[in-house]
């Protein structure tokens, strides 16, 4: 048999055994990166009977994870719990261990750099960690959002560096995570999963592994597909969420209710889509993933100027709530320098802990700067420490004495917006938490 046969038959026998132990649920998962991506992940992997281990830097994640306790809002304590007395469920710093893994899912953050590039190093520190230990026949899956290219120019290379070949020795593919923190009615199990390989092979392998616990699977011809699909997505948001932000400044300058605007358009069967204005992007890829795609773009020489002006238009919204508050002030005959603001919710989205991106992080240090005294009210974030700002929430029920005004930010379902309405002197709601109250001491968008 000369070596190129002995390549096929190697091959062909590591594809069979790792689809069989997909198959009987025996396959070994890893998952680095415990974050609002591979926590739930691993739980799902290990709910399904796989044995899982979860990898990550930073102790006091796996520490809780050991522990049985879950430390993500869409994942039950319960369900970790239980997987963990299973034994089906582990967490390690460990990165030696990698090398005991079938399959790997990487699922960490890929900010943004202060320049607006994409910052890959949490990828390239997994990848590195995966290259020394990869072993023949593994399974190698990246989730993180990323840039077209990202699995073929960097992380394939990577992994190659020791001698083994993607699509010979080992498998590589590329599935976009789709995690939306606080949804009731999407978890991992329901939302569709895409899936781009290197290979026929490779693409063949992350589907089954996926159909295992994911109700949905929908293989993509490549790597780069699967990683442009993402980016869509959530441009496609951010456009829109852009357009309409323009469209709300547009109708406050008109003396038109936008929300009604919107609420009226809504009403046609077709040929329209709802998006809804607001204080700003928030959360760890929306107002990301629109960067990473036109960055990429420049480097094929196109320019994305409708891309790039939806995230300008994006990026003013926090300047324009402090412009609100301060006219809604200005009312009272108060400045806002020295007034007492207190923004009700600090959270990017309703109902979730998550602070990444929250632009009320940017009106916080916008109001501080220009001489207010902030305090704030969210249940879902305890503390809150950003720039020079060091604040402790605040409960409901003890936010209002002395208060100038009530910026509501995040539209928690906890929140008591008619005792809020009632209590404050000025309020700005700049999610229509509202929506019919009609006061003269009420501000909107």
């Amino acid at each position: 048999m000369s070596s190129r046969d002995d390549d096929s038959h190697r091959r062909e026998g590591d594809i069979v055994n790792v689809k069989a132990r997909i198959r009987d649920r025996t396959a070994r998962i890893g998952v680095i990166g415990l974050g609002y991506v591979g926590l739930p992940l691993a739980v799902e992997f290990a709910k399904k009977g796989f044995d899982v281990t979860g990898f990550d830097v930073d102790v006091p994640k796996t520490d809780e994870i050991n522990a049985g306790r879950s430390y993500i809002l869409d994942v039950r304590t319960e369900d970790v719990a239980a997987c963990v007395e299973a034994g089906r469920l582990r967490a390690t710093t460990d990165m030696s261990t990698l090398k005991d893994m079938d399959a790997i899912d990487i699922c960490v953050p890929t900010p943004l750099r202060k320049t607006k590039d994409p910052d890959l190093s949490y990828v390239i520190q997994a990848v590195d960690a995966v290259k020394a230990s990869l072993t023949r026949g593994q399974l190698v899956i990246l989730e993180s959002t990323t840039y077209p290219g990202t699995t073929d120019e960097v992380v394939q290379p990577a992994l190659e560096e020791n001698g083994l070949r993607a699509g010979t020795d080992f498998y590589l593919a590329f599935s976009p995570e789709r995690v939306d923190p606080g949804n009731p009615n999407f978890d991992t199990r329901t939302i569709p999963k895409v899936v781009g390989g290197f290979d026929k092979q490779s693409t063949e392998l992350a589907s089954d592994l996926y159909r295992a616990i994911v109700e949905t699977v929908v293989p993509v011809s490549s790597t780069r597909v699967a990683e442009m699909v993402k980016l869509l997505e959530n441009t496609f948001r951010a456009v829109n969420i852009g357009l309409v932000n323009e469209i709300a400044l547009m109708a406050h300058r008109m003396n038109i209710d936008v929300w009604e605007v919107i609420d009226a358009a809504g009403t046609k069967p077709f040929g329209f889509m709802p998006f809804y204005p607001g204080p700003g992007l928030g959360g760890h890829c929306i107002p990301i993933d629109p960067f990473y795609l036109s960055w990429k773009a420049r480097q094929s020489g196109f320019e994305c100027r409708f891309i790039e002006l939806a995230g300008q238009v994006n990026a003013s919204m926090p300047a324009y709530v402090v412009e609100r508050v301060s006219e809604a002030l200005n009312t009272i005959k108060k400045s806002v320098n020295g007034s007492r603001i207190h923004l009700f919710g600090v959270a990017y989205k309703k109902d979730v802990s998550d602070m990444r991106e929250s632009p009320a992080l940017d009106i916080l240090e916008l109001l501080s700067g220009r001489g207010a005294t902030m305090s704030y009210t969210d249940p879902f974030v305890p503390s809150l420490r950003h720039a020079s700002i060091d604040l402790t929430s605040v409960p409901e029920e003890g936010a209002g004495e002395g208060i100038d005004c009530a910026v509501i930010c995040t539209d928690h379902r906890v929140f008591d917006y008619p005792s809020i309405v009632r209590r404050f002197p000025i309020v700005v709601d700049t999610r229509n938490a509202l929506k019919g109250v009609e006061a003269p001491h009420v501000f909107r968008l």
